[in-house]
């Protein structure tokens, strides 16, 4: 989950005087990257200016933390061969979810006329920190996405509430993306399960084990560098129990799962953009990028198309799944989906009907 920490203040030395060595010679450049903007990324005052706010306001900007999975980080640990392929993948997809939150949860209200309306504003900049290890010195491929609490020409800061409903969808569409990118760029592919897991095909899962990314105590900032970092991992790899590879599915290359897709709208009474965007990235197993996610949620909901803020258009679940369209196509092409086609139920279409929802 993409998390969405405000920054009360201006003070960006943390991200500044951190080299994030432990990527040397995998990352492109140092830690500092500019989405947009331009500047020197290791200069505090250069990057506070991408902080902005109000007199009023408290809050001055956002760190949104959006980090790989762990399968995928551990990859980058393993297979220095693929490093540079993995982490040139995992920020092609923190631009991706970047640049949807900018057109959907960049927002700010205006009052008038006893009224209050919805306006889209956009980040006047916007920068990211790439970092490989957490505070346990495990490998935890991450960003730290800094932008503005004012967008670009507004007079009061964005709707917060905005962020947040939209982080899920954000998250899902950074997730689909990486999978997409890492096979395109380091040749190895990442799939995600029902359950919501993602696994690196021919990865043991024993490295869940060994470097689980959660712990009771928050853990001391330590700066390593990368040769030092690399002969930790490789003595931490001594103590790895082999649980076994999971095997990758094969029948959903190229499909999206319709059970996976259908299954993220139970309990809901409405469906929003935001909720179809992240079904529909989660339900494609071996991923897809985010622009041919939406644009395929965009033609087949037309009526979702404007959808942006926290109140969006909605339509009910039978809608949302699509009921209709999959019981008179079958398994055929949903068009205009990159992914060709549906996993299609095993009980036969006079079944579903029956049990529709």
């Amino acid at each position: 989950m993409i998390r969405v920490l405000a920054r009360r203040s201006p003070d960006v030395t943390y991200f500044t005087r951190d080299p994030a060595r432990e990527l040397d010679g995998v990352r492109e450049g140092g830690p500092g990257w500019w989405i947009r903007g331009g500047g020197d990324p290791t200069d505090p005052t250069c990057v506070a200016g991408v902080l902005a706010s109000t007199a009023r306001a408290r809050t001055v900007g956002y760190d949104l933390v959006v980090a790989a999975p762990r399968a995928v980080s551990v990859l980058v640990a393993l297979d220095e061969g693929r490093g540079n392929g993995v982490v040139a993948a995992h920020r092609a997809a923190v631009g991706a979810a970047i640049a949807y939150l900018e057109d959907r949860a960049v927002v700010v209200r205006e009052r008038g006329g006893g009224e209050t309306r919805t306006r889209a504003a956009r980040w006047s900049s916007v920068i990211s920190f790439t970092h490989g290890v957490n505070r346990h010195a495990e490998p935890h491929l991450h960003d730290h996405v800094l932008v503005g609490a004012r967008p670009e020409g507004a007079d009061v800061v964005l709707d917060a509430r905005a962020l947040v409903a939209h982080a899920s969808a954000a998250d899902a569409l950074y997730r689909a993306t990486l999978r997409y990118e890492v096979a395109r760029r380091a040749g190895v592919e990442v799939w995600r399960s029902f359950a919501g897991v993602e696994h690196v095909t021919g990865l043991d899962e024993g490295y869940r084990a060994l470097w689980p990314g959660r712990h009771a105590q928050r853990g001391e900032k330590v700066h390593w560098e990368r040769r030092d970092i690399v002969d930790l991992w490789r003595a931490d790899r001594r103590r790895v129990i082999p649980v076994g590879v999971r095997p990758a599915p094969t029948r959903h290359r190229g499909t999206l799962d319709e059970h996976r897709f259908a299954g993220a709208f139970e309990g809901r009474l409405e469906v929003a953009r935001r909720h179809v965007a992240a079904a529909w990235a989660d339900a494609a197993v071996f991923g897809q990028c985010a622009s041919d996610v939406l644009s395929s949620v965009d033609a087949l909901y037309p009526e979702l198309r404007h959808g942006r803020g926290v109140h969006e258009a909605t339509v009910g679940v039978p809608r949302a799944r699509m009921l209709e369209r999959v019981l008179e196509r079958g398994a055929r092409p949903l068009e205009p989906t990159a992914l060709g086609a549906w996993s299609q139920r095993s009980r036969s279409l006079e079944r579903a009907r029956e049990r529709s929802w």
